[in-house]
């Protein structure tokens, strides 16, 4: 058998190491650098410091950006948390054509996103089919505008994002469920307890993990949220950009031969220490024990060096 050269696992490696650096490393610290400049696309640039971020807490726009974005992670998380769940549940079942009806609940996944949303739009437009239904019954004398009111128009991307995400996190539970034995929930039941208490004290601590990962996915996702508010809005982002996300306000202040691009970094670093929050959560929540542990050791030392102090005074 020849033996190997010992450059060869280098070689392998080479290529993956090459995209990470360019396509993801390079452009990081890029960014990074950038945020403490006055760059604008074919102008000389000039180091500025603090000021694209002391400019930010000014920025009505950012206040905006900011505000939408806790805004969707609060409404998303649980409910893309809770529901893919509930969906899992009901298509755990062994039943004729349950296959029929997974894949229809996954069907928005693979579908493009802008196209659904110009569907959405169409729904909700003025002239659209929502309207006309709301019309039908009289439940309104006039349309309601729906992508003409910053909240209603946040409110519709809500519910696109929360319709095409079930399908995808309902198959992360479904793989998680397929791990949580039946024993458990048998033996529940022998002891007398509901359907509402299984799914309480045997499904839900089943699925924790997965349960933390999809919650941690979701904030992620909605911090970044872009095509959904984008298309809804023509790119305006609402009324007077007041429904505009974080990503939509980087967009527009860094596109064209006038962007700028170091306050539009600026704003891009902001929001990557902003999705590093819910991973410390899950870091500290996944590591506790270790925590737990690592406080006990340094509380034990502590103690060990308060002895050796009193015995060396006495």
């Amino acid at each position: 058998m020849r033996r190997q050269r010992w450059y060869t696992p280098y070689l392998l490696v080479l290529p993956g190491v090459v995209w990470v650096f360019g396509f993801a490393l390079w452009p990081f610290l890029n960014t990074v650098v950038l945020a403490f400049t006055d760059a604008r696309p074919l102008r000389p640039v000039s180091f500025v410091g603090l000021a694209n971020f002391q400019k930010l807490f000014d920025d009505e726009r950012f206040v905006y950006a900011v505000t939408t974005s806790l805004v969707y992670v609060l409404v998303c998380v649980p409910l893309l948390t809770f529901l893919p769940l509930l969906l899992a549940l009901l298509v755990h079942a062994k039943i004729p054509a349950i296959g029929f009806f997974r894949t229809t609940f996954y069907f928005p996944v693979i579908a493009s996103a802008v196209v659904v949303a110009i569907v959405w739009e169409f729904l909700f437009s003025g002239s659209g089919t929502v309207n006309a239904g709301l019309k039908f019954f009289g439940l309104v004398d006039r349309p309601v505008e729906f992508l003409s009111d910053r909240w209603l128009l946040i409110g519709c991307a809500i519910g696109l994002t929360v319709w095409k995400g079930l399908g995808y996190y309902m198959v992360v539970y479904l793989a998680a469920l397929g791990n949580l034995g039946r024993e458990l929930h048998e033996a529940a039941a022998m002891d007398g307890a509901g359907r509402w208490r299984r799914f309480w004290s045997v499904t839900v601590p089943g699925v924790r993990g997965p349960m933390m990962l999809v919650s941690v996915l979701v904030c992620v996702a909605a911090m970044r949220i872009f095509t959904e508010l984008y298309v809804l809005s023509n790119g305006s982002g609402g009324p007077g950009g007041r429904a505009m996300s974080m990503v939509m306000l980087i967009q527009s202040m860094g596109k064209g031969l006038n962007g700028q691009v170091g306050y539009a970094s600026a704003i891009s670093l902001v929001l990557f220490v902003m999705t590093l929050v819910p991973l410390a959560v899950v870091g500290v929540v996944n590591n506790q024990d270790l925590i737990r542990e690592g406080a006990a050791e340094r509380r034990m030392r502590r103690a060990a060096r308060q002895v050796t102090r009193t015995e060396a005074a006495a």
